[in-house]
Parts: structure tokens; C-alpha cells; sequence
């Protein structure tokens, strides 16, 4: 029984949804979204009103999924999403050029990250960040596709995931970090 897949989707003012036979195309004021559509779930546009039906208890654990990506399709095409990366660490630094990321993370060379055209990116120092000690640049991501914008903030993330002592690296910006206490002399 998926509770999720049975709540009603609000289709907003300026939101058009189209049902295709695979996929479910979304067209809002910031662009149009295709999500596809599991096999056994039916999508039904009602008014202002969208709702999954499944048909069989056979498709059950597509049903919440269908229901989620066709909400997140709707919530991007009319508000967007945004993530928050921080670059923490002595000498590392971010630079939005175009539709590319320069990194310095203390390697050898500067990294160069192309951003996908679906994501755009900001950087900006911000003056204080809680308690990081070491912070450097704060990265703005934003997108009206929330399954690729993940994927580009977790690609970040590996580039230079933050260090156990001191927290140096690329980080999610809301994720707090527990360090390791360093040696202690006796």
C-alpha cells in the first residue's frame, strides 16, 4: 500500500501537464520537464489535479516513486531547486566561468568541472559560516531537474571529500561534519 503514490499532485497556474504513453511531460514557466512513466502506472489529469493509479498491487513499489517524480517535475518547472556546496581549506578555491567550474583543492593542477546545461552555478564568499574554520567559497547550485542537480553536487563532492580532522574539501553546506580528535601528547 504506498501512501505516497495515492496523495493528490496540485498542478499550479501556468503548469501544463501532458500524459504521453511513457513518459509525463511538464511545461512551467522555468522550462519543460519529461519524466518517464514505470510500466503499470497510469497517470490521470483532472482540472488542477494529477493522480498515479496502479494497475495491480504487482506495481506497488513504482507506485510512490511515479507519484514523486512527477511532483518534483511540477515543484522544478515552477520554483526550481537549489544546493549549497562549501569549499573549506587553506588555498582552495572555486571559480564559476561560463558554464564550468574551475577547482584549486591542493592537488597539482586546477580542476576543471563542466557543468550540464540544465545546472547553473554561483559562487560567492559569504562572510562568516557558522563555525568552519578555514571557509572559503560557497557554491550556489541551481536546476529545475532535482535527480540531476544531485548527481553534479555529489560529482563536487568527490573531487575532494572533506577530511576527517579538519573538514578540508568540498562539503554539503546544511550536512554537519563530525571531526576526529587529533593526538594528544601525554
Amino acid at each position: 500500500m504506498s501512501r505516497i503514490g495515492k496523495k493528490v499532485i496540485t498542478v499550479p497556474k501556468g503548469v501544463t501537464v501532458t500524459v504521453h504513453e511513457q513518459e509525463l511531460e511538464v511545461k512551467g514557466p522555468k522550462g519543460t520537464l519529461k519524466t518517464p512513466i514505470p510500466q503499470g502506472i497510469n497517470f490521470k489529469v483532472e482540472g488542477e489535479e494529477l493522480r498515479a493509479e496502479r494497475e495491480s498491487d504487482e506495481h506497488a513499489a513504482l507506485h510512490g516513486l511515479a507519484r514523486a517524480l512527477a511532483n518534483n517535475a511540477i515543484v522544478g518547472v515552477t520554483e526550481g531547486f537549489s544546493k549549497q556546496m562549501d569549499v573549506v581549506g587553506v588555498g582552495y578555491k572555486a571559480d564559476v566561468q561560463g558554464k564550468k567550474i574551475v577547482f584549486s583543492l591542493g592537488y597539482s593542477h586546477p580542476i576543471e568541472f563542466p557543468l550540464p546545461p540544465e545546472v547553473d552555478a554561483k559562487a560567492e564568499r559569504l562572510t562568516t559560516r557558522g563555525s568552519i574554520q578555514q571557509y572559503q567559497t560557497t557554491l550556489t547550485l541551481t536546476s529545475i531537474d532535482k535527480q540531476k542537480l544531485g548527481q553534479v553536487a555529489a560529482e563536487m563532492h568527490k573531487l575532494r571529500k572533506p577530511d576527517a580532522y579538519k573538514g578540508k574539501g568540498v562539503r554539503y553546506a546544511n550536512v554537519p561534519i563530525k571531526l576526529k580528535p587529533g593526538k594528544t601528547g601525554k
